[in-house]
């Protein structure tokens, strides 16, 4: 019994890793006839495993999708993985799911050997968090954009502007874009025939939310991710500035988060950061705190804090 056991788990571990696996290859994986496969299949079936089968050249045996999910099969640091993420989750910036994420934590840890429950203590007890919290936004929103962005429908919703002014809103929803603090969606407005960010929190989902189905504009990832860096940078920065960084730009974007400012290569060597702050002395000691070489191009208010900052720094340096 104990080596059926294990053999099935091995037979499910082997459908998780591909799409489609023929009853030839399962069988020659697990040393089996291709009979003892077939009831193995039916066994998982048994225990609410959806394993599809077909015939033919194309045919083979695969792992759909349930109504329920069942035990998954993770190795130590994936589970690891798993138990962080959601202790992470019952503490950010996504409401309606806190409780949620602790019961789910809770299972994950009871089904954890001994040596990885102590893991895991060991990691919550020695970690302390210093992440600012953003404004926290509702998990049922973020899911209804992201549906929304998928499925291609316009969304209807009472939008929060900047300085509180509150007007309804029509968008064709195609990115969500998050920066640490805060979720963003990237969307065409349709009123205003142009694309738009609107901050996550600030959206209220009308009834229903859903409007006409949309399709012809495209956006990728890497272009969403600048359009918020810069509409948020320009609410946001009382000072906004361009800097020439003399390292290259792979090298700046381990240095600046994202939500820091936008990075874009000039030439091999060098990069341009568009960023700013409350004040260009904030500024400046944000850029001397990169530790690279770097040149302000605007504003030239920012290039005298940083000859005040550095005048400062070296009578310190003297000890004068």
């Amino acid at each position: 019994m104990l080596e059926t056991s294990v053999r099935l788990l091995r037979l499910l571990a082997l459908l998780q890793a591909r799409p489609v696996w023929s009853g030839a290859e399962l069988a020659g994986r697990l040393g089996v006839t291709t009979r003892t496969v077939r009831n193995d299949v039916e066994r998982l079936r048994i225990l609410g495993y959806e394993v599809r089968s077909a015939t033919g050249t194309a045919g083979g045996y695969r792992l759909g999708a349930g109504a329920a999910m069942p035990p998954l099969l993770l190795d130590d640091e994936e589970v690891v993985a798993v138990a962080v993420s959601l202790q992470a989750a019952a503490s950010g910036t996504v409401t309606g799911i806190e409780e949620t994420s602790l019961r789910a934590l809770a299972k994950v840890e009871s089904m954890l050997p001994a040596r990885l429950r102590g893991r895991l203590a060991a990691l919550r007890s020695a970690t302390v968090s210093v992440a600012g919290r953003g404004p926290t936004v509702d998990a049922e929103v973020l899911a209804e954009v992201a549906s929304a962005s998928r499925d291609r429908v316009r969304l209807r919703f009472v939008y929060e502007g900047f300085g509180g002014a509150v007007s309804e809103r029509e968008a064709e929803p195609h990115r969500l874009v998050y920066t640490g603090r805060r979720w963003y969606v990237v969307a065409w407005d349709v009123a205003r025939g142009d694309w738009r960010t609107f901050r996550a929190d600030r959206m209220r989902l009308r009834v229903p939310a859903r409007g006409a189905g949309f399709a012809g504009r495209e956006m990728s990832a890497a272009e969403a991710a600048e359009r918020v860096v810069r509409g948020a940078g320009s609410v946001a920065w009382r000072v906004p500035a361009r800097v020439r960084l003399l390292v290259p730009a792979e090298v700046a974007a381990g240095l600046v988060a994202p939500a820091a400012g936008l990075v874009v290569a000039d030439g091999a060597e060098a990069c341009v950061l568009e960023t700013g702050g409350d004040s260009v002395e904030a500024l400046a000691g944000f850029l001397v705190s990169l530790g690279v070489g770097f040149v302000v191009l605007d504003p030239p208010g920012l290039r005298e804090a940083v000859g005040v900052l550095g005048r400062r720094l070296l009578e310190a340096a003297q000890g004068g």
